[in-house]
């Protein structure tokens, strides 16, 4: 840049072909203050030295250094950090004292701290707990109720939220109250339309999962799952992270559907709530189409809720501190060193077995079976 105003072009002539401002050619040009362009120093230091007036001295550093070491190794208290320096600086009236953050930053930069970095580890992949799913060679599919909404006037309004995990197929289903034979028939509805899923994620009300007050009972919802060859599974109570895809979908379309409009009855909140929908789904298609592929719904196909229970049904818990999990209303011990920990519970209903997995986020991909257990499947009536 000075080479060319040298040669006689003007400097906006200049800084528009080297592309940078007017006042970065004028400063150039007068750094160089006539001397010839071998002889200028180019170094972009500022001017004065390299530390800053106000910082502190070197010798300075090198006594708070030496201050902490001093006092790790002698302290009667064993305190060492930049609050015990500062009380130790001012004993010896040392001039200026620096302050407690400024001591702090010192012994971070001279690397002599003890606290280790928190390791940032990155989040294991969608689906993680189920092998099949994490390496999307097959679709899950999760379910959850939006409940405590109310219309003006009165009217309760319950919604059925569905989404997919690969292909992010989302459905909506609006109204005032959910018994489980109606679930039933909204999921048939459901999958008739998009095909089946290989597993379907559920909470543990009980309407998905089936009455509480008894052990060993496998619900309405579960037993459809059954049947069709889908495998429920069931989220971790009071865990974060396994209902993300669907507790996503929930927060979006209470603020894309709920609180846009105003309505004034269940028909017109589930006119606005199809529109989502549609919307949606067409959004997501390119996402569908990559998605694993679900086979088609027999049309043939009749639920028969006195069928003996065959299949797979997946309890996702945490042990408590004696290594136990709880599921099926039943304590079952795990493994006495995996305390608090996630465990896969496969309940196999052919077998009549439980097989018990061991689940790290930070090792998705290890999960060891810990722990099989008979059990007797129950044979009772279901009672409709």
């Amino acid at each position: 840049m000075v080479a060319a105003v040298r040669q006689g072009n003007s400097l906006r002539s200049v800084a528009k072909k080297f592309r940078v401002s007017l006042r970065t050619v004028q400063v150039w040009v007068g750094r160089t203050k006539g001397q010839r362009l071998d002889r200028v120093d180019w170094s972009n230091q500022p001017r004065g030295g390299r530390r800053e007036a106000c910082s502190t001295s070197a010798s300075t550093e090198g006594l708070i250094v030496r201050l902490r070491k001093q006092l790790k190794e002698s302290s009667p208290l064993g305190d060492c950090g930049a609050l015990a320096i500062r009380e130790e600086l001012q004993r010896r009236r040392v001039k200026p004292l620096p302050s407690v953050r400024t001591i702090g930053r010192i012994l971070l930069r001279r690397g002599v701290l003890d606290g280790r970095v928190r390791v940032r580890r990155p989040p294991p992949h969608p689906g993680w707990y189920l092998p099949r799913v994490a390496t999307r060679k097959v679709e899950l599919e999760s379910f959850d109720f939006v409940e405590g909404l109310v219309i003006r006037g009165g009217t309760d309004v319950v919604v059925l939220n569905g989404m997919s995990l690969h292909g992010g197929l989302c459905s909506s289903c609006v109204q005032s109250s959910w018994t489980a034979k109606q679930t039933v028939q909204a999921l048939v509805a459901h999958w008739r339309e998009h095909g089946l899923p290989t597993y379907a994620q559920f909470d543990n009300d009980t309407v998905s999962q089936g009455p509480h007050q008894w052990p060993n009972t496998f619900g309405r919802v579960t037993r459809l799952c059954l049947q069709l060859g889908v495998i429920p599974v069931f989220a971790p109570p009071r865990e974060m992270g396994f209902q993300a895809a669907i507790e996503s979908y929930n927060g979006r379309w209470q603020a894309k559907v709920w609180r846009r409009f105003e309505h004034d009855s269940l028909r017109t909140l589930r006119r606005h709530s199809d529109r989502y929908v549609d919307a949606a789904r067409k959004r997501s298609v390119a996402r569908r189409d990559a998605a694993p592929s679900r086979p088609s719904f027999s049309e043939e196909w009749k639920l028969d809720l006195q069928t003996p229970l065959r299949g797979t049904v997946i309890f996702l818990r945490r042990t408590n501190n004696q290594g136990v999990a709880e599921l099926l209303g039943q304590s079952f011990p795990v493994d006495p060193a995996w305390l608090n920990r996630l465990v896969r519970c496969e309940v196999d209903l052919t077998r009549g077995q439980i097989r018990f997995y061991r689940l790290r986020r930070r090792e998705p991909t290890q999960q060891p079976l810990m722990k099989t257990i008979l059990y007797e499947t129950p044979k009772k009536r279901f009672h409709e």
